[in-house]
């Protein structure tokens, strides 16, 4: 038993596979057909037996085991070594925390390795159960990068719909709710930009410098993956672009907000500077002050007040200030 074996087939060159247990893989020969071994890396019993006996070279080995990496791929020989990224789609996560695999073949043996889950070998697994699976190691990476591809589309289309329902809110939800809710749709596209653009340059890498074996139909496929994958990156570019004009005109509708709050703010001032500047000279603690006998002088200063804030007030209209 071979704790972090998830799959090991057998494939019969016809669509089909036998699934093989951990003892059996020892025993495996080139003459039985090709053979795919699918592991959990992050399994001290995998990084032992593909450190010492897979027999693949040093950087393969440490390709297949590195904690981060990035998309690419690359041709050694006659051998393809690949690491490419697909949404996470588990219960719970987000999908822009991308769950990366690694994979290398020289057409007669297929090592993969991941640590987190990934629905797109899942659907591999299932095409295989039902006998019409890759045939050859061209058709599992063809099919791999097809479904990694597909599995984005509904994480493209759900961040194109929150943008389209926050453009539509963009007048009537709260405020600090859009800002979030629009901040984090941000980073999330950011996230998956970050990916698409190298996962397309891998993708047409393997397309032109594959090794021989891989035939032309299967290039073909490669190509339209990659087109497609270009065609996602478009769509997400412009759900980027939509995202931050719905930002700024929220940015824009609370500056407009908060300059009408000053430009009230300052009317008031305007209105009032004169007043307060003529009372607190009335105000003033010294003799000779005028009306201070005077039982009239009060009601006199209550008038000037009024006549001076009418005045300002017909000044403004005619200003047009209010």
């Amino acid at each position: 038993m071979l704790d972090g074996l998830i799959y090991a087939m057998l494939f019969d060159g016809e669509g089909g596979a036998k699934e093989l247990s951990a003892e059996q893989i020892d025993g495996w020969q080139e003459s039985d057909g090709l053979l795919w071994l699918h592991f959990d890396y992050s399994k001290p019993e995998v990084r032992e037996w593909i450190t010492d006996r897979s027999g693949l070279d040093e950087v393969s080995v440490s390709a297949l085991l590195a904690e981060e990496t990035r998309p690419r791929a690359m041709a050694a020989g006659n051998a393809l070594l690949i690491a490419l990224r697909g949404v996470n789609l588990n219960p719970g996560a987000d999908p822009e925390d991308m769950v990366s695999i690694r994979l290398w073949t020289d057409n007669k043996r297929i090592i993969s390795t991941r640590r987190r889950r990934l629905l797109s070998v899942d659907d591999i697994i299932g095409v295989i159960r039902s006998g019409h699976g890759p045939a050859n190691a061209a058709e599992f990476i063809s099919l791999l990068s097809s479904r990694l591809t597909v599995r984005m589309q509904d994480a493209i289309e759900q961040a194109e719909d929150d943008v389209a329902d926050l453009e539509d809110a963009v007048l009537t939800m709260n405020r600090q709710t859009m800002r979030n809710e629009l901040s984090g749709l941000r980073r999330q596209l950011i996230a998956l930009r970050r990916y698409m653009s190298p996962q397309r340059e891998a993708l047409n890498r393997i397309q032109l410098e594959a090794p021989k074996w891989f035939d032309d139909f299967q290039r073909l496929r490669m190509r339209e993956t990659s087109d497609r994958m270009m065609l996602y990156i478009d769509v997400l570019d412009s759900v980027r672009e939509r995202a931050a004009v719905t930002q700024e005109e929220l940015v824009n509708q609370l500056s407009e907000e908060f300059n009408k709050r000053m430009y009230v703010l300052s009317i008031v001032a305007a209105i009032f500077l004169p007043l307060g500047f003529f009372t607190g000279l009335l105000g003033i603690n010294v003799g000779g002050m005028p009306g201070a006998e005077e039982s009239i002088a009060f009601w006199l200063v209550c008038g000037i007040c009024v006549l001076v804030v009418v005045g300002e007030v017909i000044l403004f209209r005619r200003k047009r200030w209010l």
